[in-house]
């Protein structure tokens, strides 16, 4: 097995930090073939257009340290970057660039919208690229199949991101409270949970946060159950059911009947992010993107994690953006290049180092590739248990899904039933509908 370099986020991560290995930029210039070397040296200087969101400055400084690397290597390939706006307004954007012909050349791509732009023909197929640079049985089984439509490729998986519960030990030390445990086969269930953070909840300190931000964390949850967000084809919402009703009742009642949540409102008022609340201890438990880990872990906080509070079965989802090339991109190979890179595992590596990724290969969840990426002083004592868990995700369903609009539409709809301004069973006769009508629209 190939070793793997770990590039650093710094600015000086030009430098090789393993003498054996080399750079990521090293490598990919020795791997070049003749015809890619004439083309970097024919003296043509092409520019992509890279578009991308900022879902925080330290993970835009490593977006831009690994462009730094590639255009190192390709002196006659420049890379334009520009982050801009998540979820829903960035969707939207891409696709009005998509309908006027004037998408970015490489994109970042959310799970959630990727068989949309498909569907419409807007993203250059790669599959033969694709197999001939990555093993595709080495992709954990949630990002393959996210990746594969009907056999073909068009896009690269960045990584794996999945929900956790994270804790604030230090709070948990004061109360005297037992730590979750970390084993997946030992976590709790939902209702010790819910009996924990209810101990925990003080005037000062809400027991958790994070269970209403359906956004990451719902489907899981309903998995969980026995539930499902769509049919076996995922061209049809099925969240009308008693187990989802259950799983959406259970949410609520952790703050209206325990008390020991705080309502969105709540962090508005104060001024905090949900991270925030938990580094200063004003919230005990926090459930999660596991992306949020970098945040934590550069703050020093004393923060330690586990799996998700179960309903029967003990699991996670797994999703994560994708690397995409524009069909109508006027560089097809200079793009290829680029996408290469930035599905390498030296970039993949850096990010995984620092908490904001977790690793989509399952060659690096082998032991010796662990102690490459692995650093005590962000993943501390817990993770290395969950490993498992994270590698055998379930596939987050919104990703297998036509409409980009469906999530949107499942968190709108049950604010409404968390605010008390609809009630339960009209929530979820309208995520049905609304659902239906935006994946009808989408393949239309």
């Amino acid at each position: 097995m190939a070793a793997v370099t770990i590039v650093g986020c710094s600015k000086d991560n030009s430098k090789t930090t393993n003498s054996d290995s080399g750079t990521a930029a090293e490598k990919a210039t020795a791997e070049q073939t003749p015809s890619e070397t004439k083309s970097d040296n024919s003296g043509e200087v092409v520019t992509l257009n890279f578009m991308g969101w900022e879902a925080s400055p330290l993970e835009t400084a490593a977006v831009e340290d690994g462009i730094a690397i590639f255009e190192k290597a390709h002196p006659n390939i420049k890379v334009n970057y520009t982050p801009g706006l998540a979820g829903s307004e960035y969707n939207a954007k891409l696709l009005a660039s998509a309908a006027s012909n004037s998408m970015p050349d490489v994109m970042f791509m959310m799970a959630n919208a990727y068989r949309q732009f498909v569907s419409k023909g807007a993203l250059l197929e790669v599959t033969d690229k694709f197999n001939g640079e990555f093993p595709l049985d080495d992709f954990i089984d949630s990002s393959k199949t996210i990746m594969s439509i009907d056999g073909k490729v068009y896009g690269v998986s960045s990584c794996t991101v999945s929900p956790i519960l994270y804790y604030n030990k230090d709070v948990f030390d004061t109360a005297g409270v037992e730590y979750p445990n970390s084993d997946p086969a030992n976590s709790w269930t939902m209702d010790e949970f819910r009996e924990v953070a209810k101990k925990l909840s003080t005037d000062d300190i809400y027991g958790c946060y994070g269970l209403e931000t359906v956004a990451d964390t719902l489907a899981a949850q309903i998995i969980s159950n026995g539930g499902a967000r769509y049919s076996a084809d995922y061209k049809t919402s099925t969240m009308n059911t008693p187990e989802v009703k259950k799983v959406l009742e259970t949410i609520k009642a952790v703050r209206v009947e325990d008390g020991s949540a705080p309502d969105a409102t709540t962090l508005d008022s104060v001024g905090m992010k949900a991270v925030q609340m938990l580094e200063t201890g004003k919230v005990a438990m926090l459930i999660d993107g596991s992306w949020a880990l970098q945040e934590l872990a550069a703050s020093g906080m004393n923060v330690g994690m586990a799996p998700l509070p179960s309903y029967g079965k003990v699991l996670t989802t797994g999703q994560a953006h994708l690397h995409c090339i524009s069909a109508g991109t006027k560089y097809p190979e200079q793009a290829w290049e680029f996408v290469k890179f930035l599905s390498s595992l030296d970039y993949q590596g850096a990010l995984v180092s620092s908490g904001l990724w977790m690793p989509n290969r399952k060659s690096m969840y082998e032991a010796d590739m662990v102690a490459k990426w692995y650093k005590d002083d962000v993943h501390g004592d817990s993770y290395k248990n969950m490993l498992n868990y994270f590698k055998d995700a379930v596939v987050d369903p919104a990703a297998l899904q036509y409409s980009s609009k469906c999530s949107d539409i499942i968190s709108e709809e049950t604010k409404l039933y968390f605010t008390d301004a609809q009630d339960i069973d009209t929530t979820l006769q309208n995520i049905d509908k609304r659902s239906n009508e935006a994946i009808a629209e989408a393949l239309e």
